[in-house]
């Protein structure tokens, strides 16, 4: 179920809101150039390290081959700092969204959370 289409439109686009909402806590967040670093820096850190610690074949090469469970955790804690965030800046409504729709994502995959764990 994890590699179906709509499972994995979907999980791009929760990790483009997870971006958003970083970028709007740093923004909201920091003051003068602080602020600049936290919208820009933070969510592409993120990105960097999202894009370059990877379990091999999930899918494609893995930059930095990572074990599974590892993975596994830094997908939760990037999805929960995002929550945290919008929590944070009083945005309960998408924090509420985003937290339930990440738990529905890895509901149906399933799968791969079984694969994740198992590698």
């Amino acid at each position: 179920m994890s590699s179906h289409p709509i499972n994995l439109a979907l999980r791009f686009l929760l990790e483009l809101a997870a971006l958003a909402a970083v970028a709007v806590w740093g923004w909201r967040t920091g003051d003068g150039w602080l602020r600049y670093a936290l919208a820009i820096g933070l969510p592409l850190v993120l990105a960097v390290v999202w894009a370059v610690f990877r379990v091999p074949n999930d899918p494609g090469p893995a930059p930095v081959a990572t074990p599974g469970v590892a993975r596994l955790i830094i997908e939760l804690a990037f999805f929960g700092f995002a929550a945290w965030a919008l929590y944070d800046i009083g945005a309960l409504a998408p924090c509420l969204l985003l937290s339930l729709t990440v738990i529905a994502h890895y509901v149906t995959s399933y799968d791969r959370v079984l694969r994740l764990i198992r590698a």
